[in-house]
């Protein structure tokens, strides 16, 4: 059955953090009539292994009773070492288990200059949520899917890496539908500078991304 309240733990660095995404998954929720709560743990350019050698983080599983905990791996360290990135998925895999939580992967897109490193970044996610079980957020299939067909609204922001508002809104969107198991098409949750018809386009991308 679809749940209706979460309570989530983010563990990443700012494409995590850049217009906070937690914030927006929340606002989507409320918009729906259901309830996200949620913490960020965030470090500008961390790694999973940094978050993990720090200990905040494993504190925050052990102590936080969350339902899911959300990992976002370092931008490219999919593409240069999907190993060590998968070595550091299990690691807090094992201890979301242990807390009674659901770890969630946060697959995140390939920079502007790059399209084509989305492949290995998509592999590298699947492969560590197939070995453990994670939730799959492609949040960056959700990307490559509506810059197939659009170029506006632009999700990169000016540095070609992080997401504008309207990146962060397909993904929040994506999240929504991943967490809650129900479509984001048709919410109403405004985004400032977004018209109607770029939402509907952002909330039909996201549910294309996600399993049926």
């Amino acid at each position: 059955m679809p749940a209706t309240a979460l309570n989530v733990l983010f563990i990443g660095n700012s494409f995590t953090a850049r217009n906070d995404l937690p914030g927006m998954i929340a606002a989507l929720a409320a918009g729906a009539g259901l309830r996200f709560t949620h913490r960020l743990i965030s470090v500008g350019g961390a790694s999973l292994r940094t978050h993990w050698n720090k200990g905040d983080a494993a504190t925050a599983i052990r102590t936080g009773g969350h339902d899911t905990v959300v990992l976002q791996e370092q931008s490219t360290l999919p593409i240069k070492n999907p190993g060590r990135m998968l070595e550091n998925v299990r690691l807090f895999d094992a201890a979301v288990r242990e807390a009674g939580a659901k770890s969630a992967l946060y697959l995140t897109w390939a920079r502007r200059h790059a399209p084509d490193t989305q492949q290995a970044l998509t592999s590298a996610y699947q492969s560590a949520a197939r070995e453990t079980g994670a939730l799959l957020v492609p949040a960056g299939v959700a990307w490559q899917k509506f810059l197939t067909g659009h170029d506006r609204p632009p999700l990169h922001d000016r540095d070609g890496s992080h997401p504008t508002p309207a990146g962060t809104y397909l993904a929040a969107c994506v999240f929504f539908g991943a967490l809650f198991r129900r479509a984001p098409v048709g919410l109403a949750t405004p985004v400032a500078g977004l018209a109607p018809a770029e939402l509907k386009a952002l909330q039909q991308a996201a549910w294309s991304a996600l399993p049926q």
